[in-house]
Order: C-alpha cells, then structure tokens, then sequence
C-alpha cells in the first residue's frame, strides 16, 4: 500500500525531506518515525499511521514532498488507523520558563518566635536591596524568617540560598549540563562531499538573502562586565539548586529588551516591497544555538516583560530542544532582534549577520579579566566583554547604532536594575 505525506501543520504544503528513518525491510509499528522533514528551519518527525514492513522509499532526501504526494510503500499488519485521527507529526511537550514552577522553589519553613527570629521588630521589613526583596518573592521566601548577615542585619542574596528547597536532577539532566558546546557538532569528514540538505541548506540560503539585501556595518563596544559578573556569582548557586541554569545570556536578552524600548527604530523590520520600516512594540529576542544540525534561532517573546528567571529558564529549555532537534515552529517565529554568543566556546570579537529582514543583532564575546584604569586613574582588575552589533545601514545609522550600544552597556554595567520590575526598571 501507498503511504502520502499527511498534513505537517496549519499553512504548510511542501516540506523537505531530510532524511529516512527506515530502510525497506524494516517492520514498523504504529506511531514509530518513517521520516524527519523540515519547513521554515524547524524539523519534525512524521510517524506511521500504519504497522506494517517497508517495501519502498520513493521520495529522495534532499526534495521538496507536497502534502498528500506518495512517499513509501508496505504491506500492512492488522488495521490502519482511520484517517484525520491522531496526530501526524511528533509535537514534543515543551515547559515554559513562564511557568516555572514556584512552588517547587519555595522555601522550607523556619521556625520563628512571636517576637522576632532576625533580630527585627514583627511587622516591620527587614532592611535588603530591592533586588533581594524580588529575588525572595520570586522564590516564596519570607525575609521575616531570615538573619542578614550584612552590616545592621541587612539581608544579602546569599542569605537565600539555605531556604531554596533544591529541586531533583535527573541523571540525563546531568549529563545534558555537563557536555561541552561542541560535542555534538559536525565537524566534516575529510575527503569527502557534503550535499547541503535540509537546515544546512536553509542557513546558506537565509545568510546569502541577509549579506544580498543589507548592506552591513558592525559596531564594536567593550563592556566592563565587573558587577554583573559578581551578581551573577551570587545568584548562580540559589538559583541552581532551585533548578534554573542562570547563564549570562539571560542578562544579555533582558538588556537588549529594555534598549530596544528606549531605541525604538532598531526593534524593526524593514518590509522591501513596500519600502517601509515597521517598528514593532513586541519585544521578542532570538537567541541564536548551535545545534548539531546548524544554527537555529529559538525566540524569547515578549522579554521586556519577563523577569530574569523566567528569561534563564526559557533559554535552557528552548536550548535543549533546539539541540536535541525537538523546536516547534512557534519557538522560531516572531523575533524582532537576535543575540548570537561565541563567548561559551571562545573568542572576543565577532561580525554576526543579520537575520534578515531584521535590522540589528549583537553578537556576545568571552568575558575575560583585564586591568583598567578606574574614574581616579588607578589600575583594577576588572571582567570585561566586547559586544559586536551589526546593523542594516540603510535603517540604522552609525549615530544611532552607538544610541543603542549605550544603553545596553548601561543596563550591564548597572545590572540591579534588570531585575526590578518593568514599571520601574524601564
């Protein structure tokens, strides 16, 4: 029997077929995956609606299949499934970092005396940062129940750590985390001829539309990355033992989301045949991974309005399943401005490509330590890091490229207020 392509999601009619996940011969049962198809960077699995033994592939990995088009044959076991029921395509589960679970986080219970057990009076706040007080709602933690070590009693974010209930890590998790950036990557085989296929295909024709219809100019700042580093520090343990990977690029997106409301023209598209700029009011940041089948750009949406935890979250999550080849459509769609980072795996200065029809992207270096001379002239060590923005000349000039590079490098170099609410942060 005959064995067409069902329908691969709302609006797509023609997918590529990147490669076979069975030979003829092979015995499959209901719901296994024949094939892995790709449409607008995302791929996905098409599963069987049979159980039957492959007898022939008649569809070429590298082409265009349509919808409905005859992609394989077999002869069939038992009853096939009725049509239009179940689903067609594998549509992984994927948890939000905007529902991140706080009640997983929440802090254990203290005992605490009817009087006081930090040293302050019952109903009057203890003396902590904004940032803290932020940080401990975040997490379900009552400052009433906590002795700061700080001068006078002041709570400091290290005090939290001791009240996260740490949340389980599997073992793959572990095993996940501990992999370096380029484990999985495909380095090539020498002496031999690589057909581009699939997202390797759709990278070199997105690249070569970018660098064709933008004419490119980068801009090149350095950052010193002092006090971001050492809130970082601070934050990294609490937040990891309550199951949030907080990296620097979390800080990276929620930067670059509050300059974007304060440089509207750089949150843009720019619409060629109807030679007009649209500036958007949503603030979704791609974030550009290395996956081991090339690099795909997940979107964090809606960032401005999204707290530093959630943005962390988000990131790992979309990471995992850009890596492990499981992104949905919607994870890759919408971006207003892109982040791209070589810092993980190495390098100071880069010159990202726009991902068209995008106006802007900041590409990320490594932090690295360097002595610099202080507002009094005197030497100190301090964490610095470059950021590379490239940006479509013929919206942005260099004027106001250099408007926006210094609000970033205003919001990093004071990141307390990346996390303070919206309202007051902006």
């Amino acid at each position: 029997m005959d064995f067409p392509l069902p329908p691969v999601g709302e609006g797509l009619f023609e997918v590529e077929l990147v490669r076979w996940l069975v030979r003829p011969g092979d015995a499959v049962a209901r719901g296994q995956g024949l094939a892995e198809v790709m449409s607008d960077k995302a791929s996905m699995e098409v599963h069987a609606r049979f159980a039957g033994t492959i007898t022939a592939l008649t569809a070429v990995p590298g082409t265009k299949v349509k919808v409905g088009q005859v992609v394989l044959s077999y002869d069939p076991i038992g009853e096939l499934t009725p049509p239009g029921s179940g689903h067609q395509l594998a549509e992984p589960t994927v948890a939000r970092a905007n529902a991140l679970d706080l009640p997983a986080m929440a802090a254990t219970p203290a005992r605490v005396s009817a009087t006081t057990s930090n040293g302050h009076a019952p109903g009057k706040l203890p003396p902590a940062a904004p940032s803290v007080r932020l940080l401990a709602r975040k997490l379900g933690i009552d400052l009433g129940r906590i002795h700061g070590t700080g001068p006078g009693g002041r709570i400091l974010i290290e005090d939290l750590a001791p009240l996260i209930k740490p949340r389980t890590i599997t073992a793959e998790q572990s095993a996940t985390a501990s992999k370096t950036d380029t484990s999985k990557l495909d380095f090539g085989t020498a002496g031999t001829r690589q057909k581009l296929v699939g997202l390797r295909r759709r990278i070199a024709e997105h690249t070569v539309e970018s660098k064709r219809h933008i004419p490119h100019y980068s801009y090149i700042d350095e950052c010193d990355l002092t006090d971001l580093v050492r809130l970082r520090s601070q934050l990294r343990d609490p937040l990891s033992a309550a199951g949030v990977k907080l990296t620097y690029l979390a800080f990276f997106v929620k930067a670059v989301a509050q300059a974007l409301k304060e440089v509207p023209i750089v949150n843009s598209t720019y619409d060629e045949p109807a030679n007009e700029v649209v500036l958007h009011d949503k603030y979704n940041i791609g974030v550009a991974v290395a996956a081991p089948q090339g690099l795909i750009v997940p979107v964090i949406k809606n960032a401005d309005k999204k707290d530093l935890i959630s943005i962390a979250s988000e990131i790992d999550q979309l990471g995992r399943d850009a890596k492990s080849g499981k992104s949905k459509l919607d994870d890759i769609r919408g971006g207003t401005f892109t982040v791209t980072s070589v810092g993980g795996i190495g390098g100071l200065i880069s010159t990202p490509i726009i991902n068209h029809p995008e106006v802007g992207i900041m590409g990320v270096g490594r932090v690295v330590k360097r002595p610099v001379y202080d507002a009094h002239g005197d030497l100190k060590p301090a964490d610095v890091l470059y950021l590379s923005f490239s940006f479509d000349h013929r919206i942005v000039d260099g004027a106001i490229g250099a408007a926006f590079g210094n609000a970033v490098l205003r919001y990093l170099q004071a990141p307390a207020l990346l996390l303070l609410p919206e309202k007051i942060g902006a």
